[in-house]
């Protein structure tokens, strides 16, 4: 099982490095397009601001190759909201791969940004595989997804959104799966092994 976790200027790669060694898969850390596209499985992981990040993915020629992929991909926290089509984080056209606006939380009496556990519902995906509904996950974020048709998993915080989403082999989720243990590790353990 090749397991590529696509290098770009957006931290929390090494994290996610460790949490796959706990279920025994060593990855690659790359953003060669052809290391890539001979992946299994495909990791697009992310913490810090949408126009740079897209920026950088437009230099190495990322953006294209990313859409293009036909392999499982994950999305994590930034990474999901790239893969959306639009971001109100400095105006930043995204992937489109998910047709979605990534909007601010408004201010509802709540701290922004979203630190901490949160539970996720609705699950509706091979994703959570043995993951109880209401099970918690650790999230970082001040901006969310919409809710919307291709959510397999919604959060509240103020408001319902789209905290895990799905559409043909790309899955993307907001929360860190990598830093929720055991439920964590069971998601990217369903992702790395699932059909």
């Amino acid at each position: 099982m090749k397991v590529v976790i696509i290098k770009y200027n957006a931290g929390n790669i090494r994290s996610v490095l460790f949490a796959l060694e706990r279920i025994g898969i060593n990855a690659i850390v790359s953003d060669d397009h052809e290391e890539i596209r001979s992946a299994d499985r495909v990791i697009f992981p992310g913490v810090g601001e949408a126009s740079s990040a897209m920026s950088y993915l437009k230099d190495k020629g990322l953006d294209k190759l990313i859409c293009s992929l036909t392999q499982p991909v994950l999305g994590i926290c930034l990474g999901m909201q790239l893969m959306c089509a639009h971001s109100e984080e400095n105006d930043t056209q995204c992937l489109g791969i998910f047709n979605q606006k990534v909007k601010l939380f408004p201010s509802l009496g709540l701290k922004i940004p979203q630190i901490g556990w949160n539970n996720i519902t609705h699950l509706e995906s091979n994703l959570f595989n043995n993951v109880n509904e209401n099970s918690y996950m650790y999230f970082v974020h001040s901006y969310y997804v919409e809710n919307c048709d291709d959510a397999i998993s919604k959060t509240d915080y103020g408001l319902e959104f789209s905290s895990a989403v799905q559409k043909n082999n790309f899955y993307a989720v907001q929360f860190h799966p990598e830093k929720s243990g055991e439920v964590g590790q069971k998601i990217l353990e369903n992702f790395i092994k699932g059909e």
